[in-house]
């Protein structure tokens, strides 16, 4: 089965030509620090789209949660967890059923300095440097899960005197890369493009180290009623198909999502965008292989 590219870059037009708030509205969202690229990439495509504005904070998801039960006007949370988001629903500061897995995280061990870290993890027991970089495990699910690997590998004693902490992955990702640290424990997605670590060096951390980082999104109670948050939050949800009737390689947006792709983690990323009279979802965007498939559902035609 195949579409044109009229018909593909019409129904990715469809997806924005849902009736649009009576006036345009301002919406506020707290964004984990790893995932600061991508939502500056897409939140653009959806102010120009809805002439709705988005104002994004980039930081920590524990200084976020307690932000957000201060008072503090956010309408969505993407957090760097999926236990925020949790807490927040429990709480009564989560729209219930809102709640969705945007995304996974993965660690690697990094240097500015292309030949201090190599790929299979030595330099990580042999410690030829002073200092390392690591989020502090209270407020950063990358930080917690740079303690349970070094736990895991019987090392975190030795690291502890080396440690210099930054209350977000963002800040500990600038002591690496400022020389403030000769190596640090941040997101894969910040160093990582085209399949391979771009810069400096690095070990990818095996995943059995450390618990899965599941990366989820909810809308606040501050954002319940306002029809952009609603409009904005399903970008990132997580496909949940009806009566499929045709698969799709949406090539207009190919070329966009390739160029955002290394900017997030290798895992799977799922972006759901609706309109009528066409339903398109695009799912099983796994990053590591740049595939983007759109559903058309309703009124689509075999051909």
């Amino acid at each position: 089965m195949k579409l044109s590219t009229a018909v593909v870059a019409g129904a990715v037009a469809a997806v924005f030509s849902v009736a649009l708030p009576a006036g345009a509205e301002e919406i506020q969202v707290a964004v984990a620090a790893n995932f600061t690229a991508p939502a500056q990439e897409l939140a653009p495509i959806f102010e120009k789209q809805t002439g709705n504005k988005v104002k994004l904070s980039f930081g920590s998801t524990g200084a976020f949660f307690a932000q957000i039960n201060n008072g503090a006007p956010f309408d969505i949370l993407l957090a760097a967890d999926d236990t925020t988001p949790a807490k927040l629903l429990a709480n009564g500061n989560g729209v219930k059923g809102s709640a969705f897995t945007y995304a996974q995280g993965k660690l690697v061990f990094w240097s500015a300095d292309p030949k201090l870290v190599d790929k299979d993890g030595k330099a990580v027991h042999e410690m030829k440097f002073n200092k390392c970089a690591v989020a502090d495990p209270k407020l950063a699910p990358y930080g917690e899960a740079a303690y349970e690997t070094l736990k895991s590998l019987k090392l975190l004693d030795k690291y502890q005197p080396k440690f210099v902490t930054g209350n977000n992955i963002g800040k500990t990702f600038q002591f690496v890369k400022t020389g403030n640290a000769e190596v640090g424990f941040v997101a894969l997605s910040q160093v990582y493009k085209n399949g391979k670590i771009t810069e400096g060096s690095g070990w990818i951390v095996p995943s059995k180290y450390y618990q899965p980082i599941r990366q989820d999104a909810v809308l606040l109670k501050h954002g319940e009623k306002s029809a952009a948050a609603k409009s904005f939050a399903p970008i990132f949800s997580p496909c949940r198909t009806e009566s499929t009737t045709k698969l799709v390689v949406a090539e207009r947006v190919l070329s966009k999502i390739t160029s955002m792709s290394p900017l997030l983690d290798p895992g799977t990323i799922s972006l759901h965008l609706v309109a009528l009279p066409v339903r398109i979802r695009l799912m099983s965007f796994t990053v590591m292989q740049v595939s983007v498939l759109f559903l058309l559902v309703m009124n689509a035609n075999p051909s």
